[in-house]
């Protein structure tokens, strides 16, 4: 596979401050990167050495980034393709798919959530916050996005974040930062997909993922539900 390498040259800002918020804890040919040597961090609960974590990231993936083919699902533009179902919310300005047989429940701070019947780890869940920025470019470079959302927001404190894979999509004038990353605690470790959009005045995130365990079994599955997530105009 024919790849190219890039630079990471930026300065490591955390999502909250280009959000001017609090920290959150929580055309279709698109522009895709696979990170051969991943990204991994360990957390720390300071401000000083999370800072330090960041870099350390960075660092990791200076020239590791590469840019890759990573084809999209089918969205919601298409057909519904089998064994899924449509969540579309046309007050809060989104929808998505998800897989059939999954299960309505409540994740705490989210607008919407299923999950699968018996696997509790495998579910998707959308939150949104209020922003004052108008399109995710507006947030900086996709890389420079991605990294500060898995290393400062997604991860819990020491967790080993990996990113997998980032991708850009263009649909209907609206841009979306699709990541593929893995958690790792002493306990457990789960892999996701997270999808990031603004419009309406919203920040807008969708997290579908999977005990790692299943993640290989699963992993196509779930990747449609991510590439199906759109903002509506409200």
């Amino acid at each position: 596979m024919a790849a190219s390498s890039l630079s990471l040259s930026w300065v490591s800002r955390t999502i909250s401050s280009k959000l001017n918020l609090p920290n959150v804890n929580e055309s279709l040919q698109p522009t895709a990167f696979s990170a051969n040597n991943t990204v991994k961090c360990l957390r720390e609960t300071t401000i000083e050495e999370e800072s330090h974590c960041q870099r350390r990231a960075l660092l990791l993936g200076a020239g590791a980034i590469t840019a890759s083919l990573f084809p999209l699902s089918p969205l919601l533009a298409e057909e519904k393709p089998a064994n899924y179902e449509a969540f579309v919310d046309t007050e809060d300005g989104y929808s998505y798919y998800y897989p059939s047989d999954w299960r309505e429940f409540d994740f705490l701070a989210h607008d919407s959530a299923f999950k699968d019947r018996y696997l509790q780890l495998q579910n998707v869940r959308v939150r949104f916050i209020p922003t004052d920025k108008k399109d995710v470019h507006d947030l900086g470079p996709m890389e420079q996005v991605i990294t500060d959302l898995v290393t400062h927001v997604y991860s819990s404190p020491n967790q080993f974040a990996t990113i997998m894979n980032m991708q850009e999509r263009s649909e209907n004038g609206k841009n979306y930062y699709t990541v593929e990353f893995q958690l790792a605690s002493k306990n457990f470790t789960v892999s996701s997909f997270a999808t990031i959009a603004i419009a309406n005045g919203r920040y807008y995130t969708l997290i579908v993922g999977a005990n790692d365990r299943r993640w290989k079994r699963v992993r196509n599955t779930l990747k449609v539900v991510a590439d199906s997530f759109k903002v509506l105009d409200i």
